[in-house]
C-alpha cells in the first residue's frame, strides 16, 4: 500500500477520533464504491486516497465495492480499468473486490421484509405520471393510487416482478415514506425497477434491480463498514440511508458522512459530460492525455505519487470549490523536477551547419541525467557536424536581451562547445533554412581562455543520430475555467488543447519505456506514448516548466 504523508487532521478524522475514544468503534472500516459505467477521474482520486488513507492510518480496512446495479451501463472493461488505477494509486484493498450483485439475494429479501412490513409497495403508476405527484420543492406530493395495496399483495406482485411478468417500465417497488416531506428523496423513493438486461457478474439471473439508495447502505452495514464517505449531493440522501437501515433485521449500523466533491478548473468530472466527449470523438478515448480521468493523467506523465500529493494538498472540507488547475500542475512539476532525468530535444527544428567540423565525425560527449543529482549518473549524447536547435533560438539580429544565436556572437550548446553563427540562408518568404556557423574546439566543458562569455545557453540535438519524434503538445481541454457553468460545455473545448510537432530527440531516447518521463530541457516535461514503436517515437507533453497559462490568457 502506498505510503501516506503527515496528513493534516479534518472534520472526518475528528468524527472518527470521538468514535474510537467513546468506544463507539474499536476499528475502522472504509469502502470505496464505484459505479463501472467509466474509467476514473481526478475526483475519484479524492475519495480514494480519503477512504484507502484513512483505513491505513488507523490499521482499519478499505473494501473496493463495485456499484453494479446499472448493468445496461456497465462493463467489465471498466470494472478492470477501476482495479488498475486503485492500484496505480498505491492501494491495496482489504481482500477480494465486492460487487453490490453480490448482495442481490439478501437485497432481494430485505425488500421483502419492507413489503412484509407496510413498508413498501409496487407501484404501476407511468414514470411521468410517478413524477407528476412527487410534488416539487415548494408543493407536496400526492399518494399514489396503488399505496395502500396490502402488504400480502404487494409480496405477490413483487413476486411476480421478479419472474418477470410485467414489462419494463410496467412497475416498479417503492418505499412508502413520506409524499409531504420536505426531502425530496423520502416521497416514497423507487426501490427496485425491472431491467431484463445481462449483468457483467450475475449473467441473466436476475431482471429486477434494486436502486443505489437502497443498495449503498445495506451493502455497508453487511460489510461492517463503520464510516461511509461519499460526497456533498448525497447528504439529503444520508435519511434515506438511515431510514433503510433502522427498518430492516440487521445489525451493523453504518453512518454516512458528506465532504466536499473536487471541482477542478478547465475540467469537466461529471460522468455524463466525459462519456459524451469519450461518445462524440471528441477526445481520442478514456485515456485521451487531455481527459481529467486517472488513465488520461498517466497516459500524459503524471505519477500517481504526484495525484496524492495533490489530494493531500487540497485537504478534506464541507464547503464547494473551484480547485486552480495550476495547484495540480505544480504537484507533477515539483515531483519531476527533482526526479526526472534530463533530455535534449528540438521540437520546432532549424538546421545547423559547423563548417569547421570533421565532416565524417560524431563524438559522444557526457552530458549529466541531472544537474543537481549525481546519483543519476550521466549519459553519452552525439556531436556532429549538422545539428537541429529551435528556431526561437536563433535570430539573424536581435537587442542584448535576447540570450541565444545571434549572427556574428556566440553561445554555449548545451554540454558541448561554443558556437558562432556566422551566415544563414532565407527562403522566399524570409525563413531563415539553415545556419551556418563555427565552434571553437578548446571550449568543451570549459570556458574560452581569452574570457569571452557566451550570449547564452541553447539546447541542441545531432542531425546525423538524433531521431525524428512525433511531439504531443497538450494542453488544457477547455478555454473557460468553469466548463460545466456553461450552456453547451463543448463549445469551450480549445482548439490549441492538442498541437503535433515533428521534432528531434537524442537516442538514448529509443531505450525508453512506455511511460517514463523526462525533462527535456528548456522545453517542459514530457513522456514516451504507448503509440510509441520501436522505430517510431511518440512523446506526450506532461506540463510546461513554469505556467505560462495564466499570462498568456488573462
Amino acid at each position: 500500500m502506498a505510503e501516506i504523508e503527515h496528513r493534516p487532521s479534518n472534520f472526518i478524522r475528528q468524527i472518527i477520533d470521538k468514535d474510537l475514544q467513546s468506544g463507539l468503534h474499536s476499528t475502522v472500516s472504509t469502502r470505496f464504491p464505484p459505479e463501472p459505467n467509466g474509467y476514473l477521474h481526478i475526483g475519484h482520486a479524492k475519495s480514494i486516497c480519503l477512504n484507502f488513507g484513512i483505513a491505513q492510518d488507523y490499521q482499519g480496512t478499505c473494501n473496493l465495492r463495485f456499484d453494479d446495479t446499472n448493468p445496461e451501463k456497465e462493463d467489465i472493461d471498466f470494472v478492470n480499468s477501476i482495479k488498475h488505477d486503485v492500484s496505480w494509486l498505491g492501494f491495496e484493498w482489504n481482500g477480494k473486490e465486492r460487487y453490490s450483485s453480490n448482495y442481490f439475494d439478501q437485497l432481494h429479501d430485505y425488500a421483502v421484509e419492507l413489503i412484509e412490513k407496510g413498508l413498501a409497495y409496487v407501484d404501476f403508476s407511468a414514470q411521468e405520471k410517478m413524477r407528476e405527484m412527487r410534488g416539487t420543492l415548494t408543493q407536496a406530493g400526492t399518494n399514489s393510487p396503488h399505496r395502500d395495496t396490502t402488504p400480502a399483495e404487494n409480496v405477490v406482485l413483487f413476486a411476480k416482478m421478479r419472474a418477470g411478468d410485467y414489462k419494463e417500465g410496467e412497475c416498479s417497488l417503492r418505499a412508502k415514506i413520506d409524499m409531504s416531506s420536505s426531502f425530496m428523496c423520502m416521497r416514497d423513493p423507487v426501490l427496485y425497477r425491472v431491467k431484463f438486461a445481462h449483468h457483467h457478474q450475475t449473467g441473466d439471473k436476475w431482471c429486477i434491480y434494486p436502486m443505489y439508495d437502497f443498495t449503498h447502505c445495506i451493502s455497508d452495514a453487511i460489510e461492517g463498514i463503520t464510516h461511509s464517505l461519499c460526497t456533498l449531493e448525497f447528504q439529503d440522501n444520508r435519511r434515506l440511508y438511515d431510514w433503510v437501515i433502522d427498518n430492516i433485521s440487521i445489525d451493523c449500523r453504518p453512518r454516512q458522512y458528506e465532504f466536499s466533491r473536487l471541482n477542478l478548473e478547465y475540467s469537466v468530472l461529471s460522468k455524463r459530460k466525459l462519456i459524451q466527449l469519450v461518445e462524440e470523438k471528441r477526445v481520442t478515448g478514456w485515456d485521451d492525455p487531455r481527459m481529467p480521468t486517472l488513465a488520461g493523467l498517466r497516459r500524459r506523465g503524471y505519477t500517481s505519487a504526484s495525484v496524492r500529493e495533490f489530494c493531500l494538498r487540497i485537504g478534506v472540507t464541507k464547503m464547494d470549490n473551484l480547485v486552480e488547475m495550476s495547484m495540480l500542475e505544480a504537484c507533477i512539476r515539483d515531483e519531476l523536477n527533482a526526479n526526472a532525468p534530463r533530455r535534449m530535444a528540438v521540437l520546432d527544428p532549424l538546421k545547423v551547419i559547423i563548417e569547421n567540423y570533421p565532416a565524417d565525425q560524431v563524438e559522444w560527449l557526457d552530458a549529466p541525467n541531472h544537474p543537481a543529482d549525481d546519483t543519476m549518473g550521466t549519459r553519452k549524447v552525439p556531436f556532429s557536424k549538422e545539428l537541429w536547435i529551435e528556431k526561437e533560438d536563433f535570430k539573424e539580429a536581435a537587442n542584448k536581451k535576447f540570450k541565444r544565436l545571434v549572427l556574428e556572437k556566440e553561445v554555449r550548446l548545451r554540454n558541448a562547445y561554443f558556437l558562432r553563427a556566422e551566415r544563414c540562408d532565407v527562403d522566399e518568404n524570409g525563413e531563415v533554412t539553415t545556419v551556418y556557423c563555427t565552434y571553437d574546439a578548446s571550449t568543451l566543458g570549459t570556458d574560452p581562455v581569452d574570457g569571452r562569455k557566451a550570449k547564452g545557453v541553447i539546447h541542441w540535438v545531432s542531425a546525423a543520430e538524433g531521431k525524428q519524434a512525433e511531439v504531443r503538445l497538450y494542453d488544457r481541454l477547455f478555454t473557460s475555467a468553469n466548463p460545466a457553468s456553461e450552456d453547451d460545455f463543448t463549445a469551450t473545448i480549445n482548439p490549441s488543447s492538442l498541437i503535433v510537432r515533428q521534432g528531434f530527440v537524442e537516442p538514448s531516447l529509443l531505450k525508453a519505456d512506455n511511460g517514463d518521463t523526462f525533462q527535456f530541457e528548456r522545453t517542459g516535461y514530457f513522456c514516451i506514448d504507448k503509440d510509441s514503436k520501436s522505430d517510431a517515437l511518440v512523446i506526450n507533453r506532461t506540463v510546461e516548466l513554469r505556467d505560462t497559462w495564466a499570462k498568456i490568457n488573462q
